[in-house]
């Protein structure tokens, strides 16, 4: 079955959102830091935090729609998170030989993503039981 226009609207929508609030975290960022990517790095742990917690509303209650699912964890996780930027980010650490800084980088956004997709469906399981 093919997606409603609906959908496309809800997904486009989030999607739009996500990726001004990661041009802003990505502006916010930069006056505090041009050395390290932080603005990347933000936007990928919450977004994985605010996916780890729609997720899970959305498959373990009926708190969260078919169709805020598509708008939230879609749409803004979608526009908000970087991976693409994190990649090329990462690239150039490594290309400027600063294997350190993209370790850093590398780990850092990998385990903090997967900690913060964890925390954010722990937080969202509690929710559910109180």
């Amino acid at each position: 079955m093919a997606p409603s226009l609906t959908a496309f609207f809800y997904v486009g929508l989030g999607g739009l959102i996500g990726a001004l609030m990661r041009f802003s975290a990505t502006l916010l960022a930069a006056k505090f830091s041009v050395s390290f990517p932080w603005g990347t790095l933000v936007s990928n742990l919450a977004g994985c935090f605010m996916i780890g917690l729609i997720m899970t509303l959305a498959i373990d209650s009926d708190l969260v729609s078919p169709e805020l699912r598509l708008f939230f964890a879609t749409g803004i996780c979608g526009g908000f998170t970087t991976m693409s930027s994190f990649v090329y980010e990462l690239a150039q650490f490594l290309q400027d030989k600063e294997l350190f800084l993209g370790s850093l980088y590398l780990v850092g956004t990998l385990a903090g993503a997967a900690m913060c997709f964890y925390v954010g469906s722990w937080l969202a399981s509690g929710l559910l039981r109180t």
